[in-house]
């Protein structure tokens, strides 16, 4: 055992074992917030409320919010990159660990205009830098790197909502150079459109029916942005509306063929080679962290007719402990089955969690079951 060890507290391993179990269950939003109302200093998640700009951990002894006031997060980066600054009271990116392990974390917020590599953080630790790695990602869900990136991100959020020129922006948050701002995609938008509210992102579109329901794709010059499932055709092009509000839209009938792949994806409608198409040759514009990337690719190798839980599918992409991380980049995928997030169910096999609704999620595993 690291001598690091001597400076936890003595139920050190409990902490530990808590804070693997954190990335078992996603947010539930009713779940959490009757932990918020209870105070229940022991739940692992975040808590962020938007008229303040502050999250804060479950158990704080601030005042308590609105409801509709509150968004939820599984991990301080993910706080930190929604442009929310830690509360002074509850102190959310503090450790339970203390000593060296916060002492790491204040170096990294005070190191922002450079990376900061893990051999540094060790000396200043005393510690490997594989065990500085491992605990701090224990501790605070993030590694080192990550929790920097964050940080920055944040930084670099609100200047732009501060109407600061991108440049600057980009340097002052810490990024060396405009192009490291734009990689892995942390704002999910370039940054100058980000600074816009999305404006300048022009879309086509196209709704039909389908045997489950109404499908609405829209698609920027990139590729496939968004294919959503509703019960009618104004609730259709609602939800392309609410997920790009400031962009410029116009119907395109031809993007149909993008409805007909869909469907053959999942259904027996279609011929082996169409179905391959689906999910081969179609270019998606999908925006987000390098890690959604990651699931979101995993998910579209996962083949018809089978499903995977989210811990199997966190083992796959090499980070078991990522349970949580790999629900939340399902819950945040805009392109339905394409990215096939409907084939990822609960450890018991039952379907959860679904962001067009849990009945037809069923609807697709059963057509997904059918013999093709």
């Amino acid at each position: 055992m690291s001598s690091f060890t001597q400076h936890a507290p003595a139920n050190g391993r409990t902490a530990i074992a808590t804070a693997n179990q954190a990335h078992i269950t996603p947010v539930d939003p009713e779940i959490a917030w009757q932990k918020i109302r209870a105070r229940d200093s022991g739940a692992q998640f975040f808590y962020a409320v938007t008229t303040t700009g502050v999250f804060c951990r479950p158990g704080c002894a601030s005042r308590r919010p609105l409801r509709a006031n509150v968004r939820f997060f599984s991990s301080v980066e993910q706080a930190l990159s929604a442009g929310f600054r830690p509360c002074q009271r509850c102190r959310p990116t503090t450790t339970a660990w203390g000593g060296p392990l916060d002492e790491v974390r204040a170096y990294v917020e005070a190191h922002l205009d450079r990376q900061v590599r893990l051999a540094e953080l060790a000396r200043l630790a005393g510690l490997s830098p594989f065990t500085v790695q491992r605990l701090f990602k224990r501790a605070m869900g993030v590694s080192p790197l990550q929790y920097q990136r964050a940080l920055r991100v944040r930084s670099l959020r609100n200047a732009l909502k501060q109407g600061e020129p991108v440049t600057h922006a980009i340097y002052n948050a810490g990024f060396g150079s405009s192009s490291r701002a734009y990689d892995g995609a942390p704002l999910g938008m370039a940054p100058a459109r980000f600074a816009h509210g999305g404006r300048g992102e022009n879309i086509a579109y196209t709704a039909a029916r389908s045997p489950f329901g109404w499908i609405i794709v829209g698609a920027t010059e990139r590729g496939l942005c968004w294919l959503s499932l509703a019960g009618t055709r104004a609730e259709a092009e609602a939800t392309l509306r609410a997920e790009f509000p400031e962009a410029a839209f116009r119907r395109d009938p031809s993007l149909s063929r993008w409805v007909r792949l869909a469907v053959a994806a999942v259904s027996d409608a279609g011929s082996a080679f169409e179905k391959a198409a689906a999910l081969q040759e179609s270019a998606l514009d999908l925006r987000g962290t390098a890690f959604q990337l990651r699931v979101w690719q995993a998910l579209r190798q996962i083949p018809r007719g089978q499903t995977y839980s989210y811990s199997q599918l966190a083992r796959e992409l090499g980070h078991p402990k990522a349970t949580r991380a790999v629900a939340r980049a399902c819950a945040l995928n805009r392109v339905a089955l394409l990215v096939p997030c409907h084939r990822v169910v609960g450890v018991s096999g039952a379907p959860t969690g679904y962001r067009w609704g849990i009945d037809r999620k069923t609807q697709l595993l059963a057509a997904e079951n059918q013999p093709g």
